[in-house]
């Protein structure tokens, strides 16, 4: 070591980092905590000062029910998106066969089975397994719509009684399951909301969905077996729609040569939000 003296402040610059994260010329220092794009098209994107690629952020959407960017999670867990939305989309499949009569059937009990072991206590884990991975959009709507079936086959399943309690007053039942459908529509067209800066294919998953939740409240409320049918139909296309995101959870290139190419919606957001 030199002779040369050396004052505290030498030392204390001398441990700093040396790299700094490339700052564009109308980012203020102030926006390094903020969310912003650089590059000759924009196709980087920082998050604090993490940089990623924006093409994969935005594949995100469906395959992680993530309803906007988002960086990957820091816990090094399996993404449990593509599980809920399958076990979703099944169930929401089997139900919305028998609500459009599919083969002349109209008694939805067989769904049953489904809605509380697939549907229900598998949508329901892995719910709880996106909020694991601090997503709090995931985990809300998987959680909820695992509760939704849940308590939609308690409401078949005789041993509950919910039915029997309604024997000879059948008006009663059917307002009733009217407005049990109506509070999940309400719920439904909230997540849909918040998927309106995401791509094509995950919102129309939520905005179908509420679209079939209230068909089918309002085939209860007015006795309609053909508004009931048109919601099992549009329940059908949703189940689709459900498998496609699960698929882009699911496929890669190293397992596929099929890859989802996500189409985002139109934003208005500029560099720096």
């Amino acid at each position: 070591m030199s002779d040369k003296d050396y004052s505290s402040a030498d030392v204390e610059n001398s441990l700093k980092p040396q790299e700094t994260v490339p700052q564009p010329n109308n980012i203020s220092s102030e926006s390094l905590g903020k969310i912003y794009t650089t590059g000759d098209n924009g196709e980087y994107m920082y998050i604090g000062r993490q940089k990623f690629l924006k093409a994969d952020l935005y594949e995100a959407f469906g395959g992680t029910l993530q309803p906007g960017l988002a960086p990957p999670s820091t816990h090094k867990f399996a993404n449990p998106a593509p599980l809920g939305l399958s076990a979703f989309a099944l169930t929401t499949f089997v139900l919305s066969m028998f609500n459009a009569r599919a083969q002349g059937i109209n008694t939805p009990n067989v769904v049953v089975g489904c809605a509380i072991f697939y549907g229900g206590l598998v949508q329901l884990i892995a719910g709880i397994w996106e909020i694991a991975l601090e997503n709090t959009f995931g985990g809300t709507a998987l959680s909820s719509y695992g509760g939704f079936w849940l308590s939609y086959g308690a409401i078949n399943i005789p041993w509950f009684g919910i039915i029997d309690a309604y024997e000879g007053k059948e008006g009663q039942l059917a307002n009733a399951l009217g407005f049990y459908l109506l509070g999940w529509t309400i719920f439904t067209f909230g997540l849909t909301v918040c998927t309106m800066k995401s791509t094509v294919m995950f919102f129309s998953l939520f905005f179908l969905l509420g679209i079939t939740f209230l068909l089918l409240c309002i085939g209860e409320f007015s006795g309609k077996v053909g508004v009931t049918r048109a919601g099992g139909v549009i329940g059908v296309i949703v189940a689709f729609i459900a498998w496609y995101n699960a698929y882009a959870g699911v496929s890669n290139r190293q397992n596929s040569y099929l890859i989802i190419r996500p189409m985002q919606l139109p934003s208005t957001e500029r560099t720096i939000f």
